[in-house]
């Protein structure tokens, strides 16, 4: 069995959650005055990340920093041809992945990234919109930062469920920064 058509049957299709359950508190600063309560992630907490479509030039970039120059990244008709992936070059999984930290640290700034798991269901090719989102599972406060474990899963076509796993970060907050 092809490895692309052995990964699509690995990955069923769940559409992403839709509400964002967060908590307000009122702003005690008096350096600054905002009229805005401000937005504290909670327990089931969503945060989703703006679309991102990966080009030939990111993956290319990619392969160049991490070494990881496997073909199937890198030439259209490899990925096609050997393993089976009919569209062609496939986006490094590590490469999705890494919108994970990037939407936690910009919720977060100084966010500390300490684990993370990853399942890869479905390929993401060059040109895929991609949208990432981590859900609150679990905070703890801790030495004056939180504790805060998270689902993550990225999607392509808003559905289609390309990544997922879990990630335990260090946050120095609850207050959203955005």
């Amino acid at each position: 069995m092809r490895l692309a058509r052995l990964i699509g049957t690995l990955s069923p299709r769940h559409p992403p959650p839709r509400s964002l359950p967060f908590s307000t508190t009122s702003s005690s600063s008096s350096s600054v005055a905002s009229d805005a309560p401000a937005r504290v992630l909670g327990v089931g907490g969503v945060l989703r990340g703006e679309p991102r479509r990966f080009s030939g030039a990111d993956v290319a970039a990619y392969a160049a920093v991490s070494g990881d120059r496997n073909p199937l990244h890198l030439d259209a008709e490899f990925a096609r041809g050997v393993a089976g992936f009919e569209r062609g070059s496939v986006v490094h999984g590590m490469l999705v992945a890494s919108l994970f930290p990037s939407l936690i640290a910009s919720h977060f700034p100084g966010a500390i990234y300490v684990a993370q798991t990853l399942s890869f269901r479905q390929p993401v090719y060059v040109g895929d919109e991609v949208v990432a989102e981590v859900q609150a599972i679990y905070l703890k406060e801790s030495k004056k930062r939180y504790i805060a474990k998270f689902t993550t899963k990225c999607f392509t076509n808003q559905e289609c469920l390309v990544i997922d796993g879990e990630a335990t970060t260090l946050l120095p907050t609850l207050v959203l920064n955005k």
